[in-house]
């Protein structure tokens, strides 16, 4: 039975066709697996101050404190092995999978392990290549920052008996598979310095011919669609297009048309119901990004159409932006490009932290240096000083605030068309008290990108403090459902538990904001709402408990702040103001 648990790297190896070595040279394959463990594997392990937990025929389980050790050791592993075979190229090569994971473990009397840990270890080790690594994002975000190695993102993989997918990464400078051998089919383009992807035309899986105008249709408006973002690099239907009914590998296909990523998907129409799938493949690597399918009844096949092609497209941007995201953080930081230099910004913007919201304004700033008319990334810059009146210094917020209306206005007067600009000058605005100013321009920023989920939050904390919360929950519900794992996440679900206080509706105020504090609990708005709303139903007990762990996490600083002088909130309209002490006063906090 377990007797303790901890937190650990796993690394599992097995050897790649172990049952056709067996078959052919079972002696020979045992004696040198035997040389292997005792030249290689031992002294490597021990050298990476590792622990070998179990061996097998042909696999190894091993454990490590450290994901850098972990790491180092099984690229040191897969070099070594490699040499080997080198040496002996009479025989057949012996080839390593091996995967790594980082995750909790359980620890029997005997040393062995278990648990989710060495469970995604192992199916982690089953997608590597021979003589390949396979990590998981927890690894490969541990090591991007201190190892220089260029992880490829293979994306989100439904592992067997792993309840949630799993963001998996390879090494393939440790491969010694086919890919490195492949030789171009076409001279390759240049990639755009923005995100760039084709959408191939979806191939007809039915018997029936009509529906080859059914999946050319699909493809065709999510090219309309995607063209709509200033953000996006998106080739043309009349290129994309020549690859229909033609294999083509995707690599192929990413080299030839010059994108990052390749959009493709399929129409199977069965009883009176049709089946799209659709799958989203960074074309440099083969990982997937980001996969869907839909099953609708085919009762209004142009109705259907709209929907698939509204829902794709909604979802395609903001796995781009994580791909993006992703991608740079395993760049060195003195090679980064402005776009580049933008979305490392946004990486670091999206850890919610004082240092790395500081970090993500360097970004921002270096960006704009390199690009002085790129606006999205003066926008970042104001977004910087936002966050961080909201989140970790609103004693700053004489300061900040100046200077984050000034860098969005900056970022709307050099693009007028870009929504993230028009969004950050809404925030800004609404600060000021400006509510008139912030709502058009956050209407203006969703009608410039329908898909934009900092849009949509921007036009929801618009109507919110605006005046209008029960208007304000859709919008705020869209910016969730097209982004959910957005930096701008503690915001909105704020401003959906202010809504709901605001609308009276003071049970599911609670709800909300108890989620949210739940969710973000260093984010101090939820404890306002939540203690407030508690006020109103006479949960006084609770409402002090409440304040008891926001003084415990924010200080004396919490404790002014309840007594609301006028300075603190000059950004609501009176009527607010007094909606938000008056539930503070019923639950004896003020």
């Amino acid at each position: 039975m377990p007797t303790q648990r901890r937190l650990a790297a796993v690394l599992i190896a097995d050897v790649a066709g172990y049952s056709r070595l067996i078959g052919s040279e079972e002696e020979t394959t045992l004696s040198r697996l035997a040389a292997i463990r005792s030249s290689i594997v031992d002294p490597t392990v021990a050298a990476h101050h590792g622990r070998l937990v179990r061996v097998t025929g042909d696999g190894l389980l091993l454990e490590f404190a450290s994901v850098i050790d972990a790491v180092r050791c099984a690229i040191e592993l897969q070099r070594l092995v490699a040499l080997h075979n080198d040496e002996i190229p009479l025989f057949k090569p012996i080839e390593y999978r091996i995967g790594i994971n980082f995750g909790e473990i359980a620890i029997s009397d005997d040393g062995d392990i278990a648990g989710d840990g060495v469970n995604i270890a192992a199916r982690l080790e089953a997608l590597a290549d021979p003589g390949g690594i396979c990590v998981s994002a927890r690894v490969q975000e541990e090591v991007a920052a201190r190892l220089a190695l260029g992880f490829d993102d293979m994306g989100e993989q439904n592992l067997k008996n792993i309840a949630r997918p799993v963001r998996a990464y390879r090494l393939p400078q440790a491969s010694a598979g086919p890919i490195a051998q492949m030789t171009p089919s076409a001279p390759a383009l240049a990639l755009p310095d923005r995100p760039s992807i084709a959408v191939l035309a979806f191939t007809n899986m039915s018997s029936d011919a009509e529906q080859e105008f059914f999946a050319d249709g699909i493809a065709e408006d999510i090219i309309t669609e995607l063209s709509r973002s200033r953000a996006l690099f998106v080739i043309a239907r009349n290129s994309s297009f020549t690859y229909k009914g033609r294999p083509a590998p995707i690599r192929d296909v990413g080299r030839e048309l010059g994108v990052r990523y390749v959009l493709e998907g399929s129409v199977r129409n069965v009883r009176n119901r049709v089946r799209v799938t659709a799958q989203l493949i960074e074309a440099t690597t083969g990982g997937h990004v980001w996969a869907e399918r839909y099953d609708r009844e085919l009762a209004d096949i142009f109705a259907v159409q709209d929907e698939i092609t509204a829902s794709v497209s909604a979802a395609i941007q903001p796995a781009l932006e994580r791909s993006e995201r992703e991608r740079v953080v395993r760049k060195p930081a003195d090679s980064l490009d402005a776009w580049e230099s933008y979305h490392r910004g946004m990486w670091h913007f999206s850890r919610v932290d004082a240092a790395e919201n500081e970090r993500a304004r360097r970004f921002f700033q270096r960006a704009v240096e390199l690009d002085p008319q790129f606006a999205r990334a003066v926008a970042g810059v104001a977004l910087t000083y936002l966050h961080e009146i909201t989140l970790f210094r609103p004693q700053q917020r004489s300061v900040n605030l100046p200077l984050a209306l000034e860098h969005a206005s900056r970022a709307v007067a050099i693009d007028e068309t870009d929504a993230t600009g028009h969004a950050a000058l809404a925030r800004a605005l609404w600060f000021s008290g400006r509510h008139r100013e912030a709502l058009l321009n956050a209407q203006r920023a969703v009608s410039l990108e329908p898909n934009s989920a900092t849009a949509h939050g921007a036009l929801g904390g618009a109507r919110l403090w605006g005046g209008l919360p029960q208007q304000a929950i859709e919008p705020l519900e869209t910016a969730m459902r097209l982004s959910p794992f957005d930096p701008l996440m503690p915001l909105w679900l704020h401003f959906k538990s202010r809504a709901l206080y605001w609308s009276g509706d003071y049970d599911a105020a609670i709800d909300a904001a108890s989620h949210s504090r739940q969710s973000f609990p260093n984010f101090r708005q939820p404890y306002n709402t939540l203690i407030a709303a508690l006020g109103q139903v006479g949960r006084t007990d609770d409402a002090h408990a409440v304040l008891a762990d926001g003084l415990a996490r924010f200080g004396e600083a919490f404790r002014r702040l309840m007594s609301l002088p006028l300075s603190d909130l000059r950004e609501l309209r009176p009527e607010d103001r007094e909606h938000l002490i008056e539930g503070f006063r019923k639950a004896g906090v003020a």
